[in-house]
């Protein structure tokens, strides 16, 4: 039977194999070589060229609408935000968007848009309302004196697989074609954690890139998924100087048997415990000071695996550089937990900010 019968599996992505197999894999400190080997990580292209859509000033924010191609799949879109009158470079931070379930969106999920700007999927999508307060965190963050990225990652957003459903039945249908992202990626030699921080380093050079950005003060933050993707991206690039975790740590060995469900493909890569437990890729980063908040009444993770990790990340690290937090909340990234990461880089990135 002739293969072109059958439909692509990856579509949108046809070009993706190629890609991976013409790159090498991303130069990392000696430390991280061994997660970059197994993530399969591939170099991201250097030197982006980044287009600029429109920017508009709003509710004491200044928001920049970009994009750039990575050189496979669709482009990518993203938005920069930066404090309404800023002058001179601010201190940069990515802001990474979680999994939740909802892929038809990404990054706008952490955005305010001006009145006369909006995305696709952005009134349908329950994340920000269910699980941030109803709160715009990179918006949020760029009050406070920081220039904020927020880009969408892959297979999410701007970078979604094109699955041929309409918007209201897309993350059904992207929920289960994860675990075929994720057979494709092993196939090639890489993962979809792999990919995802893949297109994370590229969003990190472009935000350093950035006339707006210091580039001597960059951090990242994120919630769930998009905390996961917070700890790799400090662990394999070391111009990360502080970074926050939110509603994603617990040790590997919480997870079993119970766990394993609760969690996509960004938690759980093949072969990445015998790198190190999730606690331990902390010790990969050269960042100076880190925070993880944890949600103890989390259903996703085991009240115990936090603790555990918590004690181990104490064991880890000399005081000062961890800071840990529990918060009595189910799995969310409340206000009062978003203002404790604002403060938290405004101590580690912003004890220059001059507005």
């Amino acid at each position: 039977m002739d293969s072109s019968a059958r439909p692509s599996a990856i579509p949108g992505y046809e070009d993706w194999p190629g890609y991976v197999f013409k790159n090498d894999l991303v130069e990392v400190p000696q430390r991280s070589r061994q997660l970059a080997e197994v993530l399969g990580v591939p170099a991201p292209a250097s030197n982006l060229q980044i287009s600029r859509q429109w920017r508009e000033t709003h509710d004491g924010v200044t928001t920049m609408a970009l994009s750039w191609q990575l050189g496979f799949g669709p482009e990518t879109r993203a938005w920069l935000v930066v404090p309404e009158g800023a002058t001179g470079p601010l201190p940069g931070v990515l802001a990474l968007h979680c999994h939740a379930g909802q892929k038809y969106t990404g990054a706008s999920r952490l955005i305010t848009f001006p009145d006369n700007q909006s995305e696709p999927g952005i009134e349908t999508d329950p994340a920000r309302h269910d699980l941030y307060d109803g709160r715009s965190a990179a918006t949020d963050l760029a009050r406070d004196g920081f220039a904020v990225l927020a880009h969408d990652t892959f297979s999410w957003g701007s970078r979604r697989f094109s699955l041929d459903t309409p918007p209201e039945v897309y993350n059904a249908a992207a929920a289960v074609h994860e675990s075929t992202i994720a057979k494709a990626a092993g196939l090639i030699g890489t993962s979809f954690a792999g990919m995802v921080a893949h297109d994370d380093l590229a969003a990190l050079s472009v935000l350093e890139s950035l006339p707006e950005v210091d580039a001597s003060r960059l951090g990242c933050f994120g919630f769930s998924g998009g905390g996961g993707r917070a700890l790799m991206l400090a662990a394999l690039s070391p111009k990360i100087r502080s970074y926050a975790i939110t509603a994603m740590m617990t040790t590997f060995s919480s997870l079993l048997p119970a766990y394993l469900d609760a969690h996509s493909w960004l938690l759980q890569t093949p072969g990445l415990w015998k790198v190190a437990d999730w606690p331990e890729l902390t010790t990969h980063s050269s960042a100076e000071q880190f925070l993880i908040q944890f949600a103890s009444r989390d259903p996703l993770f085991p009240e115990q695996g936090m603790r555990d990790a918590d004690k181990l990340l104490n064991s880890l690290h000399d005081t000062g550089s961890y800071t840990g937090s529990f918060w009595p909340v189910e799995h969310r990234f409340s206000a009062d937990m978003q203002r404790q990461v604002f403060d938290f880089f405004y101590k580690t990135l912003g004890n220059e900010i001059t507005l």
